[in-house]
């Protein structure tokens, strides 16, 4: 039986800490979220080809990201 309460203990400690790891992730797609919904903050006016690379670069980073999440691209089993 105490067996069954250290795993208990252990699984609480483990979802704690994936719930803040999770707040984290939560927090950085809002904040992704609201800049996207501005543009980036890039003035159309300005904008400019350099641009168009950053977000191609920040595309290809969420990429590897959902590919690995949903096991596609080369995570694809």
């Amino acid at each position: 039986m105490q067996t069954s309460a250290r795993t208990a203990t252990d699984n609480s400690k483990a979802f704690a800490a994936f719930i803040a790891k999770k707040a984290e992730i939560d927090t950085m797609l809002a904040r992704l979220t609201a800049l996207s919904e501005s543009h980036f903050n890039i003035d159309p006016e300005r904008l400019y080809r350099g641009h168009v690379g950053d977000l191609e670069h920040y595309a290809s980073l969420l990429k590897r990201i959902t590919d690995s999440a949903f096991r596609e691209g080369e995570n694809a089993p």
